[in-house]
């Protein structure tokens, strides 16, 4: 981060647009702040064009005023129940979202997270505020252009790298339960330490997030997820206990028995891992974080049937058989729970889930073609990134054990590229289809029709027969003997 003076401030803020609203303010005769995330970013030099700024008075009159100031170009939308505005508008060619609000003070009851809410000073707002590093403003007013105002010397805390709270944290998470899920956000987005405090109060209030709608926990749960090292998050969220009431799937999964002399290993820490590999091989590969949001979902889930399947075998140990398969029905059940989208981004997330052991089972064995074709055939054009998951969920500490397995995944997509080259949709879809098959038979749909549809396929896929018509047709006519049907 970086260090600067209000002079300098005053500088940084010496932008068309700041200028603009620090007019509107003393056309209205009211003090105005830049505060919150903007101030922060500043700090962190980190670009950023959502504004929030308090006005001690009315914040929609600034608002107003601005928009005459700007043009008709600029859309306002007031809402005067919550006494807030936001102004949209374009200058420079650059597109600005400008939120007002009236300095406010605000009380809770135990049982809800809206707040009553009373006009207030400028302390007033920033002692609601849920932490320190956003509690900064910076005035706006000409005769205190860049002034900083940091009563809780938030900067220091930028500068050493804590999250921490304004006030009491107990009060400040009791009031608002949703701030702790945002304090393990902005932890785990700026790589910062939960200041001791306000991680015991973390440990204490924990069982407050169950007041939080599904859908606000979903929306921090997606921002940790996306952060450079979302393990980072998920190992707070555990240590504290919020994992174990938001997604206690995962949360169980930290544990390792041991039996015999023989322990497994802890599917949390490795769950946290392959997280984290999925991330970097997205980076290596130019994707987006945006992009990659429910493949990081599907490495996050993909051990979760884990802790339903652990059975003891005397003669080999610890066994999950079938884990995959529990998991990816236990997925609907997560997403509905935290309101996540149940439309195919969930059935990507649980294809995969479902998938992930497949190309470790062929990368344990001799790479065939028959089950690449059939991997590919399943996977579709989510192959890619099952391919990546699956090389991250190689976190074995046995180096010339995993050497192995990383080479057999490398003659994988070899042959994956091979089969898409040739374009494999047309490859491994039979070109004798069950509308021709109930034709030639006679049939309605009934289970001859799926026997003969799956017969043709798996010749298909097992690379018995070229996919062309003649040679098809004939593996379909003696099928067709043998179940006693005519054409």
């Amino acid at each position: 981060m970086k260090l600067y003076s209000d002079e300098e401030l005053a500088t940084i803020l010496d932008q068309a647009v700041f200028r603009l609203i620090s007019e509107a303010a003393d056309r209205v005769g009211l003090e105005c702040y830049v505060v919150g995330g903007y101030v922060r970013d500043i700090f962190l030099e980190r670009p950023s064009n959502d504004i929030d700024v308090v006005v001690v008075g009315s914040g929609i009159a600034v608002a107003e005023e601005l928009k005459r100031m700007v043009g008709r170009k600029a859309h306002l939308s007031v809402f005067k129940n919550f006494g807030t505005a936001q102004l949209k508008f374009r200058q420079k060619g650059v597109e600005y979202e400008v939120e007002f609000v009236g300095a406010r003070k605000e009380s809770y009851s135990h049982d809800s997270r809206k707040p009553i809410v009373e006009d207030g000073t400028l302390e007033d707002d920033q002692n609601r505020r849920d932490f320190t590093i956003n509690a900064m403003a910076i005035c706006l007013n000409k005769n205190r252009f860049g002034e900083l105002v940091d009563p809780f010397n938030g900067l220091a805390d930028l500068e050493d790298g804590i999250i921490a709270t304004p006030l009491d944290p107990e009060i400040t998470f009791s009031d608002d339960p949703l701030r702790m899920m945002r304090c393990v956000r902005f932890a785990t987005q700026l790589n910062f330490q939960i200041e001791q405090d306000t991680y015991e109060a973390l440990e204490r209030m924990a069982d407050r997030i169950k007041i939080v709608s599904g859908e606000r926990i979903k929306d921090e749960l997606n921002k940790i997820i996306l952060a450079p090292h979302p393990s980072i998050g998920f190992e707070y969220l555990q240590r504290c206990g919020l994992l174990n009431i938001i997604l206690p799937e995962l949360a169980a999964l930290d544990i390792v028995e041991q039996k015999n002399g023989r322990a497994h290993k802890n599917n949390f820490y490795h769950t946290l891992e392959v997280l984290e590999n999925v991330v970097s091989r997205s980076e290596e590969c130019g994707v987006r974080s945006e992009d990659s949001l429910w493949l990081r979902w599907a490495a996050l889930l993909h051990d979760v049937g884990k802790t339903k399947s652990k059975r003891w075998d005397p003669a080999i140990g610890w066994t999950f058989h079938n884990h995959n398969l529990i998991g990816a029905k236990m997925v609907p059940v997560i997403f509905r729970r935290l309101m996540l989208p149940m439309d195919a981004k969930m059935k990507y997330v649980q294809k995969l889930v479902d998938l992930h052991m497949r190309p470790i089972v062929i990368a344990d064995d001799v790479v065939t073609d028959s089950a690449v074709r059939r991997l590919m055939n399943d996977a579709g054009e989510d192959i890619d990134d099952l391919m990546t998951l699956c090389e991250a969920d190689i976190t074995s500490k046995n180096e010339v054990r995993k050497k192995i397995f990383l080479e057999n995944f490398r003659m994988v997509r070899e042959k994956l590229a091979d089969l898409k080259e040739k374009d494999y949709v047309r490859l491994l879809q039979p070109v004798i289809d069950g509308n021709e098959i109930m034709e030639m038979f006679h049939l309605k749909p009934s289970r001859e029709v799926g026997v003969l549809k799956q017969f043709l396929k798996d010749a298909v896929l097992d690379n018995r027969v070229e996919n062309e018509r003649e040679p098809l047709m004939q593996l379909l006519m003696e099928k067709a003997r043998q179940m006693g049907l005519k054409s």
